[in-house]
């Protein structure tokens, strides 16, 4: 296990932080709970049906010691959940809507994460990013000043780590999009160590070309100054410009980034997707996320292609933003 997860491990053990899994019956999620629960790192709570989980655990050969499981069609409290939702939803939903949407894992568990019953909720090994970002942006809901959710990834290298933003919501972000999603990877980036410097990227450094695209990034620069006075940032900067001292002397002399930027903006979701996979692939990174950031509590959303030790990262990933 890199050092990153090492310190994660470090900071959440035995502070009883619960996590919710919807996806009670997946063995990568079984096999990781497990794990977590047994390492004393968190408590687990699965969703889903007591006797469907019971026998997959014991296929597994894995004890639910120290998990908790709850199945939506037999919780005690669900008037409670029902009764909080409708007025969460503030009159898009009835009590009867609410009954039935509630019976949905995804839901469910995030109820329980706005209730302050658990403090997270990982999801995505078997449903679509949809089914895990809706209920977390109609229940749980963004920061204040924040009026879209973004997702990171932490690059891990050795001992390099670098956080890309935003590879996985927001197609097309507008200015104000990317100076929110600048600051808030910002505060993700402490959560890891990193002693934050962004840069927004462009295909160009501090007006060498001019188009609305370079200048919806300076403007966002603007405005992310304003959000965060205090945070060490700057662009719009084309990448070798932001990460290369001797580049960034030439073509931005005046800026506070000398090249050594470890926070990195990129201005789509094309150019970032591509860009942690380009890291991933051909530098040899290891792509830690999508990190879910900006919303009141931490849900965060596995690919379906992940593994066991996948779900274990985020978890600890997860209960470290708890």
């Amino acid at each position: 296990m890199s050092d990153l997860f090492a310190t994660l491990k470090e900071k959440v053990s035995g502070q009883q932080i619960k996590i919710v899994f919807p996806e009670g019956t997946d063995e990568r999620i079984l096999t990781a709970v497990h794990r977590l629960a047994s390492e004393n790192i968190l408590q687990p709570i699965l969703i889903g049906n007591q006797d469907e989980i019971s026998k997959k655990a014991s296929e597994l050969n894995v004890s639910l010691d120290g998990i908790e499981v709850y199945d939506p069609k037999q919780y005690d409290a669900m008037e409670e959940l029902v009764a909080a939702f409708v007025e969460r939803r503030k009159g898009k939903a009835t009590e009867e809507d609410a009954r039935k949407i509630l019976l949905d894992e995804n839901y469910f568990g995030t109820m329980l994460v706005h209730l302050g019953k658990a403090q997270g909720l990982v999801s995505g090994a078997a449903h679509s990013t949809a089914d895990t970002v809706r209920p977390a942006l109609q229940i749980i809901k963004t920061k204040p000043g924040i009026k879209k959710t973004s997702g990171v990834f932490i690059m891990v290298r050795e001992e390099e780590k670098y956080v890309f933003a935003d590879c996985a919501i927001n197609i097309a972000p507008d200015s104000q999009d990317l100076a929110e999603i600048a600051v808030a990877s910002a505060e993700t980036a402490k959560m890891f160590d990193i002693d934050p410097r962004v840069a927004l990227l462009s295909f160009s450094t501090k007006g060498s070309a001019k188009s609305p695209e370079t200048e919806k990034v300076a403007e966002a620069v603007n405005i992310a100054k304003e959000l965060a006075p205090d945070l060490v940032l700057d662009g719009e900067f084309q990448f070798d410009a932001a990460f290369v001292p001797s580049v960034a002397e030439k073509k931005a002399p005046g800026s506070v980034l000398k090249g050594d930027a470890n926070v990195f903006v990129f201005p789509s979701l094309e150019a970032g997707n591509i860009g942690y996979k380009i890291a991933q692939r051909l530098g040899n990174f290891e792509a830690v996320g999508p990190i879910l950031q900006g919303l009141n509590k931490p849900v965060n959303d596995l690919s379906r292609g992940c593994n066991a030790e996948d779900v274990y990262k985020l978890a600890l990933i997860t209960a470290a933003q708890a």
